[in-house]
């Protein structure tokens, strides 16, 4: 086994596969960007290194800042979570190239196989795993995308071949989205996952997403752990998963899951993975009737990493997915076959968005958790590296915590969850809990029958803000504190990298803010803790003369990945003036009338803050 792990990731994720490595006994290192130095997986790593400014291309994206820390701190392995380089075969490629560190991971080239969606439609098709209906190459051209939709009809989505929980994929409803919609998803290809490569494939409107959890040894022994359905999302990212699916005949349930296997064992793949499907679903289907063996599922995509709700898994298995990822890359067996995995029970896992979704699901910009107590008691477990006093990082993902509740079956696990929903107690930032509330009152998803696009498309907008208004928390503002005549400061110091906490007692001083002193080769620099962009907080954007006319400002801090206008240019309501990435999502900053450009206030790749002026209106 290991003897220190490097955790190339941060949050929750980064939590829960430290305490995985403490209880095998390995020591854990953590690395951190500017905007996470005072976050909780940097608290409980033994070890922690920054590794570069809050954007995460120059810090948790950086492969040869995070394989300098592995080598200078004697990592032996390196394990990536989800997201970020999670699913990146070239920096898996360089860790199995590094002398003495192990990439806890598939392989790189199992990586390439299925990591890669068009590769692995291939590779399935030839297992004689079902596929929908799709381009096997990448296609570059809005001819491409044309040719493909008049022969499949529309709608069409174009796919990026890194992609996932909706990041890179876009919908091309008619013709004339073709061109529009192919590059946004070339652009968030190439933002959120180094690629710019996209494909096509027939969209199916109203799906259910059930997803296998696999487990294979190096030794050609492959497992899937049972389904997780997924089919509560928002804007095709899942909110609610749970296992297993209420709706599935058991005989459905394992030619899915058989399914899975042989394309994975076909692909010569180990480690941890997840296979994803898609079930259609006839929206007026009888409650009374399950999907069986004569509904068609197809395959969606694999996910070769650990995923967000691997813990449903857990809680039906009793199988430690984080735990046995570690041992199959140390080159051990499993310890089961496929006739000794058993389901026992539901559990489903409510994901903690620091969003409100009376408002479009918009993100928090920022706030402290002047309250934070989660629930517990039988059958609850929190996922989370959050304490009370936090300040929120919003320069990642949204996701804070994960609920995740289990019991004998579903019926007495929406009981549960009701009484632990009600439990956490957050106060201080806006979350999406009064919506998971709801949900467990409402008729379809407590009946079994939501899919995909109910969140969007049929819950009532109405009824999210009724429990937004009674169970909601709105975001505090911030606090000052009163001066003291003695005051203890924490202080974070960085050597070389390598981050060591000191605490200071000084007298006659006002209470002034944390600081951080950064040491690299004795020059020292003093940044407040505050700054949560690397001490880079839209600085050019502020400080720009701004021209007379009707200001276009940020609604959250971001970073601008597209400038459509000109100084100049003649646009109409509605025209797209440039687009800001917030949370891996990107939105859309439009005109609100028409009228002339007199002034574009940023460019491309600036970070902004909330609040900033990006286009001048006259």
């Amino acid at each position: 086994m290991f003897d220190k792990v490097l955790v190339a990731n941060r949050g929750e994720i980064a939590v829960r596969v430290m305490r995985a490595c403490k209880e095998l006994g390995i020591d854990t290192i953590a690395v951190y960007s500017e905007a996470d130095k005072h976050s909780g997986h940097v608290r409980y790593a033994d070890e922690a290194y920054n590794v570069g400014p809050s954007r995460a291309a120059d810090s948790y994206l950086d492969h040869g800042e995070i394989l300098d820390v592995a080598r200078n701190a004697d990592a032996d392995a390196i394990h990536p979570g989800y997201g970020f380089l999670a699913e990146n075969a070239e920096f898996a490629s360089k860790v199995e190239a590094a002398d003495g560190i192990t990439w806890v991971g598939p392989s790189a080239g199992a990586m390439e196989r299925l990591g890669k969606k068009t590769e692995a439609r291939k590779v399935m098709s030839d297992a004689d795993v079902p596929i929908i209906p799709g381009t096997v190459d990448p296609v570059t051209e809005p001819t491409e995308v044309g040719k493909f939709a008049d022969e499949h009809g529309y709608p069409v989505a174009i796919k990026a071949e890194g992609g996932g929980g909706g990041r890179g994929m876009k919908i091309v409803r008619s013709e004339d989205e073709i061109e529009d919609r192919l590059e946004e998803a070339k652009r968030e290809g190439e933002a959120y996952f180094d690629d710019s490569t996209v494909y096509v494939e027939k969209y199916l409107d109203n799906p259910r997403h059930i997803e296998v959890q696999i487990l294979a040894d190096q030794l050609g022994n492959v497992c899937h752990l049972g389904e997780r359905d997924c089919s509560l999302q928002r804007r095709h990212q899942k909110v609610v998963e749970e296992g297993p699916s209420s709706e599935l005949t058991d005989d459905l349930r394992e030619q899915i899951g058989e399914a899975a296997r042989r394309g994975v064992s076909a692909a010569d793949y180990s480690n941890a993975g997840t296979v994803e499907f898609l079930v259609e679903d006839d929206p007026n289907r009888d409650p009374s009737e399950k999907l069986d063996i004569d509904d068609n599922f197809y395959f969606l995509e694999v996910n070769t990493r650990i995923q967000v709700e691997h813990t449903v898994t857990e809680e039906i298995t009793g199988i430690d997915i984080v735990k046995w990822q570690l041992r199959v890359a140390a080159d051990e067996e499993l310890a089961f076959s496929q006739d000794d995995i058993d389901i026992d029970g539901h559990a489903i896992q409510f994901r903690i968005n620091a969003e409100n979704a009376a408002e479009e699901f918009s993100p928090a910009t920022g706030g402290t958790l002047e309250t934070y107590d989660p629930p517990g008691g039988i059958g609850v477990r929190v996922d989370d590296a959050l304490r009370q006093g936090d300040e929120l990082v919003t320069d990642y993902d949204s996701m804070i915590a994960k609920l995740i509740v289990s019991a004998g079956d579903r019926d007495e696990c929406i009981s549960r969850a009701q009484r632990a929903l009600a439990e956490y107690d957050i106060e201080g930032i806006t979350t999406i809990i009064p919506l998971h509330r709801l949900l467990l009152t409402d008729e379809t998803f407590v009946g079994g029958l939501h899919h995909t696009k109910y969140l969007d498309e049929e819950l009532d907008p109405e009824r999210v803000v009724d429990a937004q208004n009674q169970w909601g928390s709105e975001a505090a503002s911030a606090s000052t504190e009163e001066a003291s005549d003695s005051v203890e400061r924490e202080y974070t110091l960085e050597v070389d990298g390598k981050r060591i906490d000191v605490t200071l007692e000084e007298h006659g001083s006002a209470r002034t803010p944390n600081t951080t002193a950064v040491m690299n080769g004795g020059s020292q620099k003093q940044a407040q803790s505050d700054q949560a962009n690397g001490g880079n907080s839209g600085g050019d954007a502020a400080a720009t003369t701004i021209a007379d006319g009707e200001q276009v400002t940020a609604e959250m801090q971001g970073t601008i990945l597209d400038v459509a206008v000109d100084e100049g240019d003649a646009v109409e309501s509605g025209d797209v003036l440039c687009v800001l990435e917030a949370m891996k999502m990107e939105n859309d900053i439009v005109a609100p009338r028409s009228g002339t450009i007199a002034q574009v206030a940023v460019s491309e790749d600036e970070s902004i803050d909330m609040g900033d002026v990006l286009v001048v209106l006259e």
